[in-house]
């Protein structure tokens, strides 16, 4: 199993990145897909995640009306639409599954998921 993080980049502030993450090695058809971003010198934090099996998207609160994610099954691909970016968003951004359902308030939580991409940095200049 494997995810491939891809799409980062240097932007500056208020422009725009899409991040994208391809799965490989199986389908993750019922299982939620996250993704979490770890700053310099800072703790790894939720950004986004979809449950699949509901449709429905979380957001961190700091990324709510900019960013969007997306799913694209037949592809066993997610997208993280990044828009009106900050420089606070400079991060190494990772995507991340795991084997079966999530209970919705545990899915936030990075130790609920058991794969990881390798990351992607995003580095937003002021």
């Amino acid at each position: 199993v494997q995810l491939q993080a891809s799409g980062g980049g240097l932007v500056q502030a208020g422009g725009s990145l899409r991040l994208s993450c391809a799965a490989s090695g199986r389908t993750f058809s019922n299982s939620p897909m996250g993704w979490f971003r770890q700053a310099p010198g800072k703790e790894c934090e939720f950004v986004v995640a979809i449950d699949t099996w509901s449709a429905r998207s979380y957001y961190a609160d700091s990324v709510k009306g900019r960013f969007t994610i997306s799913r694209d099954k037949a592809k066993n691909t997610v997208y993280l639409e990044m828009n009106s970016l900050e420089p606070e968003d400079t991060a190494v951004y990772y995507c991340a599954t795991r084997d079966g359902r999530i209970v919705v308030s545990a899915i936030n939580r990075a130790e609920q998921y058991k794969y990881w991409g390798r990351g992607t940095l995003v580095t937003v200049s002021s």
